[in-house]
């Protein structure tokens, strides 16, 4: 179906409700504005088109500047509901710092529990996979160093960028597909997957252990490398899930 046409607020040239910016005059026509599910809204809409929740967006004067880590101009400072963000004006990307972040996914957990919306995960569509010749790592907007590249909650399908001091940068509508994300019992279902790891190396661990003093037993000195390096993951895996309680 063709997308429903609207009227740019500025020019009152024709656009449609996909585009995010005027074809004519290059006024902005939809920036993030949801606090529910963090999705963008048309200038001038009320409620949310994915999830039907009210506007709530305010811009922040006289903020420190911070610089899009892609388009390399100041970014806006907005809160959306209660969560300060940075909106790149060119690219319409969102940098969450760490509070920030921990707050929007503790908040759709709750949310999620209480109206019972958790379930299946529902995995995106496959996709091409990425070519790692296009792969371009950005700067932090706080402290300039390169950030990673990581799978959000490793089975999300939605690639983030992060520093691991400062915060992370969502390119455009990545932030409303976490929230969705999260919503269907996405890290509930892999902090399961977290604890089920967990309780399988210390199996192996145990097993180890025992291993020396049976009957018939291959122990070798070199096991001792084996039975460290289970124990440093298993003890990495554990931290994680320590910090997300």
């Amino acid at each position: 179906m063709p997308a429903e046409t609207l009227n740019c607020p500025m020019c009152g040239a024709a656009a449609s409700t996909e585009a995010t910016r005027c074809e004519h005059c290059g006024a902005r026509l939809a920036t993030v504005a949801c606090p529910k599910c963090f999705g963008m809204m048309f200038v001038g809409e009320k409620f949310c088109s994915h999830c039907g929740a009210r506007a709530d967006r305010t811009e922040v004067a006289d903020a420190k500047p911070e610089i899009c880590p892609r388009c390399r101009v100041v970014m806006n400072a907005v809160v959306i509901g209660g969560s300060p963000l940075r909106e790149c004006p060119r690219c319409e990307g969102i940098w969450a710092d760490a509070d920030a972040l921990h707050q929007i996914c503790e908040d759709q957990e709750k949310q999620s529990a209480v109206m019972g919306m958790a379930g299946p995960v529902v995995k995106p569509e496959s996709q091409d996979v990425e070519d790692i010749s296009t792969i371009h790592y950005i700067p932090c907007p706080v402290c300039g160093d390169l950030m990673n590249r990581v799978n959000f909650a490793h089975c999300s399908h939605v690639i983030v960028n992060v520093c691991g001091r400062h915060g992370t940068w969502f390119d455009r509508d990545e932030l409303r597909r976490i929230v969705e994300f999260i919503q269907s019992g996405g890290l509930v279902e892999e902090r399961a997957q977290e604890i089920a790891d967990l309780e399988r190396q210390k199996r192996e661990l145990e097993g180890h252990a025992v291993a020396p003093c049976g009957m018939g037993s291959t122990y070798s000195p070199g096991d001792n490398y084996g039975l460290w390096r289970i124990g440093i993951a298993a003890a990495a895996i554990f931290l994680r899930i320590l910090l997300r309680r």
